[in-house]
């Protein structure tokens, strides 16, 4: 049993291994120019031991996104219908706004993927993803009709909040060049998007 225990817990670690070395290249390279070679370089492994645990680097490709996919929802799935709509979505703000900052990479290559017309990630966003927004979309639209909150087209205030928090991560280089080396973005993002979109939430 112990022996089965540990197999699985090296398993676990290999494939998280390769995960991570497969989002180093596919960030760098590309999803046409990454290759398992590099990939396997990247983890320290043979091909082979990569591709006993994904049969193709699409597989790795695919299963980068599903872990993206799934982390760039929590700070939604935390969005509580009975706390108070305003510190509710201002604190969404925040998660999502944090997000960008610890997974820049990620965020890129999300990014990328939707500019390539998300091939691989189109079933998940019009599926899983689609069916989250839309159930707190209502919870959203609930709070406005009660006048907790302004009225607005609660999708849109959503895809705001991506754009607006995003942003930061995918051209964090344009952003610094404007802003100057003496200022910090991600301090200074988190207080003026908390200052926009409470002008937003109350109007």
């Amino acid at each position: 049993m112990a022996n089965d225990e540990a197999q699985t817990r090296i398993q676990r670690l290999n494939r998280a291994r390769i995960l991570d070395a497969g989002l180093e290249t596919f960030s760098t390279e590309g999803f046409s120019g990454a290759t398992l070679d590099a990939i396997a370089r990247a983890a320290g492994m043979s091909k082979p031991n990569v591709l006993y645990y994904f049969p193709s680097k699409e597989a790795i490709y695919d299963a980068i996104l599903q872990r993206m996919l799934e982390t760039w929802l929590d700070p939604l799935r935390a969005l509580d219908a009975e706390g108070e709509p305003v510190e509710e979505l201002l604190a969404y703000v925040k998660r999502k706004l944090h997000l960008a900052r610890d997974y820049p990479v990620e965020s890129r290559l999300f990014a990328g993927e939707i500019l390539r017309g998300a091939p691989n990630m189109i079933d998940r966003l019009s599926g899983p993803l689609r069916e989250m927004v839309d159930m707190h979309c209502g919870v959203i639209r609930a709070w406005m009709e009660d006048g907790r909150i302004a009225q607005s087209d609660p999708h849109h205030l959503i895809i705001s909040i991506w754009a607006l928090t995003q942003h930061y991560a995918d051209f964090e280089v344009q952003v610094r060049a404007v802003l100057g080396k003496k200022r910090d973005p991600w301090a200074e993002a988190e207080a003026h998007l908390e200052m926009h979109f409470r002008r937003v939430l109350s109007e």
